[in-house]
């Protein structure tokens, strides 16, 4: 996921992207707590993924 495709969605779009992003980390920490999951790296990207989510969230948010 780019800033740059990120900083063209609206803030709505941006709160269900950050919704989606949440339940897709909690669904694989639970998977990797019942199996082995195939990838932990997965788990840095997705929280790097939240952090930009959020990070272009509150500049739109303060510009309004």
């Amino acid at each position: 996921m780019d800033a740059t495709d990120l900083r063209e969605l609206s803030v709505e779009q941006l709160a269900t992207k950050l919704a989606e992003l949440q339940a897709e980390r909690s669904s694989l920490r639970f998977r990797s707590a019942t199996e082995s999951i195939e990838n932990p790296m997965q788990f840095r990207t997705m929280r790097r993924d939240i952090a930009r989510v959020l990070t272009i969230l509150g500049e739109k948010r303060r510009k309004a």
